[in-house]
């Protein structure tokens, strides 16, 4: 069988799971599955082999789950960094790829270094993608999760970012904690976050692919969405520059 071939009939099979998006989808899985890209798939429609085929047929059963196909490719693309991404961490939005384009359009006439903190973490992406474009600032990101810790950890590493540091901790619990014992105290130019702002009361009515596989305390934002916000806002001024900007 041939890719394009392939292609329609990965999409009727994602069809019938109710995936909404299941061409765009069959075309990713191919790629991954043939180690390609969509420019060459549709130039050359190569030939699916048997081993293409068998990993194929494994995705395929586990989006059946409604498994997000993210994680089960295990990594997204961010602002032009690899994010790696599983169960236990938060998919990456395209709200937050729009965050820090802000970030980064609004800074790049900075001249000095500059201090960023990124409240929800999450997998790292938002810290990364400034801490990548910005190599001589200091970013800081703080998360509840350790597994988000984990991983964003972990695509520093991938990335190869080094001026990025992810603490544990609920907002800015960890600073306070730092801050307390006297090592070091905290002042940021930019503090930024994506935080959970799905109302409670709508949680059981997500698509599948969030509400059973994604992390409910990344998404959770209380009974009217807000509740991270207000905290965030209340709190943020302790551990802004003068000059700092909020961004949410």
């Amino acid at each position: 069988m041939n890719a394009l071939d392939k292609i329609k009939e990965i999409t009727e099979s994602l069809k019938g799971f109710g995936i909404e998006d299941a061409h765009k989808e069959s075309e990713i899985i191919l790629t991954h599955a043939l180690k390609t890209d969509r420019t060459v798939l549709y130039r050359d429609n190569p030939a699916v082999t048997g081993k293409n085929i068998k990993d194929i047929g494994e995705i395929l059963m586990r989006r059946a789950e409604r498994e997000p196909l993210q994680y089960i490719l295990g990594f997204v693309e961010f602002y032009g960094l690899k994010i790696k991404v599983g169960e236990g961490v938060l998919i990456p939005r395209p709200e937050t790829e729009l965050l820090a384009e802000e970030v980064i359009r609004l800074f790049t006439v900075h001249c000095s270094p500059f201090t960023v903190l990124d409240l929800c973490t999450g997998s790292g992406c938002l810290a990364l993608a400034i801490a990548k474009h910005f190599t001589d600032a200091d970013v800081y990101g703080t998360d509840i999760s350790k597994d988000a810790i984990r991983y964003a950890k972990e695509n520093a590493g991938l990335n190869g970012i080094r001026n990025a540091v992810f603490l544990k901790g609920s907002l800015f619990e960890p600073l306070k904690q730092i801050m307390f014992s006297g090592v070091q105290s905290f002042k940021f130019d930019v503090i930024v976050s994506n935080p959970p702002y799905i109302r409670s009361g709508d949680m059981p009515n997500l698509q599948p692919e969030i509400n059973k596989w994604e992390p409910r305390n990344a998404l959770d934002g209380g009974e009217d969405g807000l509740s991270y916000y207000r905290t965030i806002l209340s709190e943020a001024r302790g551990y802004l520059m003068i000059s700092g900007v909020i961004f949410l």
